[in-house]
């Protein structure tokens, strides 16, 4: 309600400078402006519902396409075909189209980089989005307490530790999965901090917008996905470098005071990185990666075909390795973003898709370091943005995070609002 109540107050008071900015025009078609809101109803849905996403994704392409305005592309639209392109090569070369298609139906997910860049040419209307991020992120949280305790209760089974049946049964919020869930939160949790640090806005209601992030945080947390807890730590040691160096050296201490005061389930999941036990997911991991390797090392200029891991894992075993002998665990991917694309559509498509990625990074940097000092809306969006490409790189060590459609869809929204902040003709308050 708080959330609800802002947005009106910013978006009707009387002297909300948003009423000079174009989307509130009455000149502006109507097209249009349901282009604008649908897109931001895509953007925020997708932490809700991927279904419905993606229905208000499509109905705003249709709007923008009809309202005759332009289509607009970000500067990485060269890298982003190329890609696209490289995908499609590689799964006309691997003969097994249907296979690979799910990957093709996702180029559908891009467009929201497209939608967003094109319609929402308003800073306060890309600001409310990450605070209805935060929004939603916060009752997610609240969702994931209740799946926690639920599950603590259920626990205690004979012969099996809290550990173990923990981290097989984890709290997954409104999604499928507790590998999205905690991907959400991490978007969350990360934008919502930029916004605290770098945002004039962040002074009003500041406390509202502090609880959500110890909210998510907390989510987070229980979560037990490992690979975020190291990507939000990358990415929070980064935005309080630019916003106060001196802080930067208490995040130890934080880890410390957290790794004492949580659940010993919580513990047993940090102690995991230096000290894993046969219930957790590292000795799979090496497996796959190995496998993944030789895919690479067989196929290295087109790979498999999109999606070809999932149906040749198994032929691609290490030779020390018997099928019979292995771990528990999921094996229908490599687990690392880097392997699964260099195996999946080879080599070249991988360094495309890091030179993407590194030109998204120069061109945030490159603005934030152009802008005056002080707070601004564009401060806050470049950082965050690259904060959450930080994130994300760190956690695709670990994990196909761009493969999950609901991560692709967020990480596509802040690059797209990280690249609107370089525009000059974003319509400032």
């Amino acid at each position: 309600m708080l959330l609800f109540n802002g947005m009106q107050e910013e978006l009707s008071g009387p002297r909300s400078a948003i009423l000079k900015v174009p989307f509130m025009d009455s000149r502006e078609s109507f097209l249009t402006r349901a282009a604008t809101w649908l897109t931001f109803g895509s953007a925020v849905a997708i932490m809700l519902s991927i279904a419905a996403s993606q229905i208000l994704l499509g109905l705003a392409i249709a709007a923008l396409l009809l309202s005759g305005e332009k289509i607009k592309l970000p500067r990485i639209r060269l890298a982003l075909g190329l890609f696209l392109l490289g995908t499609v090569i590689s799964l006309l070369a691997s003969g097994e189209i249907v296979h690979g298609l799910p990957q093709i139906r996702k180029f559908f997910v891009f467009t929201e980089l497209i939608v967003v860049f094109s319609c929402l040419r308003e800073i306060a209307i890309v600001r409310w989005l990450f605070l209805a991020w935060a929004g939603v992120g916060s009752i997610d949280a609240l969702r994931g307490f209740v799946q926690f305790a639920a599950k603590m209760q259920q626990a205690h089974i004979p012969g099996v530790s809290i550990y173990q049946y923990y981290v097989n049964e984890r709290i997954t919020g409104f999604t499928s999965h507790w590998n999205t869930y905690s991907a959400e939160e991490m978007f969350a949790f990360i934008m919502i901090c930029a916004f605290l640090f770098f945002s004039p806005a962040a002074r009003r209601r500041s406390w509202v917008w502090l609880l959500c992030a110890a909210l998510i945080a907390l989510a987070i947390l229980l979560a037990e996905t490992r690979g975020v807890y190291a990507a939000v730590g990358v990415a929070t040691c980064y935005l309080l470098w630019f916003w106060n160096r001196k802080l930067v050296a208490l995040i130890p201490v934080l880890a410390v005071v957290v790794f004492l005061l949580s659940p010993p389930v919580i513990r047993e999941r940090f102690t995991s990185f230096l000290e894993p036990r046969q219930e957790d997911s590292n000795a799979f991991r090496k497996i796959v990666w190995r496998s993944g390797l030789r895919m690479i090392e067989a196929h290295p200029l087109l790979g498999i075909g999109p999606d070809g891991p999932k149906y040749h894992m198994l032929e691609y075993l290490p030779p020390d390795i018997h099928q019979a002998d292995l771990p528990s665990g999921f094996y229908e991917h490599i687990h690392n973003l880097y392997l699964q694309y260099a195996a999946e559509r080879g080599i070249p498509v991988l360094l495309i898709f890091l030179c993407m990625i590194g030109q998204i990074l120069v061109d945030f940097f490159r603005g934030a370091r152009l802008l005056p000092p002080g707070r601004s809306d564009k401060r806050f969006l470049l950082h965050g943005g690259i904060a959450v490409v930080l994130a994300v790189l760190v956690e695709g060590i670990v994990e196909v995070n761009l493969g999950d459609s609901e991560v692709l869809t967020m990480f596509l929204v802040v690059v797209a609002c990280g690249y609107l902040a370089l525009e000059k003709d974003l319509a400032m308050e």
